[in-house]
């Protein structure tokens, strides 16, 4: 097996790096929730957020991030505390190399046995400020926006 090299789409998640506040519509500012970005070697990039959940309960999640050369496309997966799935992805980047765009498929909300498509989106606004948005695919092929959160460097 060949060893990975840092390639030049490592850069957008090289700006991941750090510690970040967030914020969602729907906190009462009750909840505080923190992500901590680090780099292995610039290869891959491991996200842990933690925090209150809405309504109450602490909860822990992981996403992970790289990008496949042989497969030309970023990868990952995400989990947490509150829910038994690992979301596994594979991704782009778009407008102007500001968006990652990364798709999976999971539970449906209406009916958990169902797979849908979901859309997740990292959008870099500047250096200290970033969104993180998910979309359910539409029957007629659109995609409806259901969850956003800000993130703001804290360093």
């Amino acid at each position: 097996m060949q060893h990975a090299k840092v390639l030049k789409e490592h850069e957008f998640l090289e700006e991941l790096v750090g510690i970040w506040d967030v914020a969602a519509p729907g906190m009462t500012g009750q909840e505080r929730w923190t992500e901590i970005v680090r780099s292995l070697h610039g290869i891959w990039f491991v996200a842990e957020g933690s925090g209150q959940m809405p309504g109450g309960g602490t909860a822990t999640t992981i996403l992970t991030l790289g990008y496949s050369a042989e497969k030309g496309k970023y990868v990952g997966s995400w989990i947490g505390s509150m829910m038994d799935y690992m979301w596994v992805y594979e991704g782009d980047v778009s407008d102007g190399g500001k968006v990652l765009n990364l798709y999976t498929s999971g539970p449906d909300f209406d009916d958990a046995k169902k797979l849908t498509d979901y859309r997740e989106q990292i959008i870099l606004h500047d250096r200290d400020n970033r969104t993180f948005n998910s979309s359910a695919r539409q029957p007629d092929g659109s995609w409806k926006q259901f969850m956003e959160a800000q993130y703001t460097r804290r360093r």
